[in-house]
């Protein structure tokens, strides 16, 4: 009797097992890129290195995942020299990331739904010890997927000449938004 109750489960659960998929990030071939900008338009923009990431398709969508990013590899791609060297390390400071306190970054994937060829994916972003809903597009692109993802730095306390805390800034004002675009491999 054990034995046909337990034929009975693996039967009743082995579809959901088979339809399940869970995917590794390649960190390797995998990247992220940040930009963020001023009032003025002027901009800067750089890159961060996944410390891992792993996702679970379920059905041709995303039933959940996790990725996180490692923030002390923050880098500016825009300006070289000792401009470079001070903006990475201003970025790495209080002003911004607090790094030394917050040396990572997490988005928990929740949900996905199709949206036309791209699925539309819902999530909760960490960054500071602070979370904040995020919802971006995801688009499969031969073996790999591009994501798009802009979030609220403010809803992070990243404070810097952020018209959120601050008035008057004229322009000296960064905008409160920070894009993200990322080009995931899986293994």
């Amino acid at each position: 009797m054990k034995i046909l109750k337990i034929i009975c489960v693996i039967l009743i659960t082995s579809p959901l097992l088979l339809s399940a998929q869970t995917s590794t990030l390649d960190i390797q071939n995998s990247n992220l890129k940040w930009t963020g900008k001023k009032i003025t338009n002027s901009s800067h923009y750089g890159s961060l290195k996944f410390k891992s990431g792993e996702v679970n398709f379920s059905e041709n969508l995303i039933s959940s995942g996790k990725f996180i990013v490692d923030m002390t590899t923050i880098s500016v791609d825009d300006i070289k020299g000792s401009g470079k060297s001070r903006l990475e390390g201003h970025l790495r400071s209080d002003d911004f990331f607090s790094v030394e306190n917050f040396n990572e970054a997490i988005l928990v994937i929740n949900s996905s739904e199709k949206n036309g060829d791209n699925l539309k994916v819902m999530g909760t972003l960490t960054v500071k010890g602070l979370e904040s809903s995020v919802e971006f597009d995801m688009k499969k692109s031969g073996n790999s997927w591009t994501a798009d993802l802009t979030f609220d730095r403010s809803k992070h306390n990243v404070r810097f000449r952020s018209g959120s805390f601050f008035e008057n800034l004229g322009d000296n004002l960064i905008l409160d938004d920070i894009v993200l675009n990322a080009k995931l491999s899986f293994n």
